[in-house]
């Protein structure tokens, strides 16, 4: 009997907090939790990009991002320097960057780990299915 979509939606919730808690455990020899690590990936990806940008990314509000980057900025995985204007921006330091590059690699085991019961061809699919439904 196939899935109902209430079905299908609690389905992908769970996958999701399966994910998530295995990446977390998987950062932890890091010392970097993975909303943390999250927000160096980015970071990373979008150089100058303001701590607001940077809070809609993560799916936080501007105050709980203003915390992670302090945070981020005491552990010196980040620096936060002068961009146009009065606006501060923040940037990887070198401690920041082997952060994320080992990180990466992680997350990266923890997801392949995670879709590896799945064939190329099913992962294809799903793929495409994602994306479909994520753009409308």
């Amino acid at each position: 009997m196939a899935m109902s979509i209430p079905e299908m939606a609690h389905a992908v919730k769970r996958l999701q907090v399966r994910q998530h808690r295995a990446a977390s455990e998987a950062l932890r020899p890091l010392n970097v939790t993975l909303v943390q690590w999250d927000a160096l990936r980015h970071l990373r990806a979008h150089p100058g990009a303001s701590l607001h940008d940077l809070a809609v990314l993560t799916f936080q509000t501007d105050q709980a991002f203003g915390t992670l980057a302090a945070r981020l900025e005491a552990r010196g995985l980040i620096r936060r320097v002068a961009g146009a204007g009065r606006a501060i921006r923040p940037e990887l330091t070198s401690e920041g960057e082997r952060v994320f590059a080992e990180g990466r690699e992680i997350t990266e085991r923890v997801a392949r780990t995670t879709f590896s019961a799945l064939g190329a061809d099913e992962l294809a699919a799903l793929g495409g299915m994602l994306e479909r439904l994520l753009a409308g």
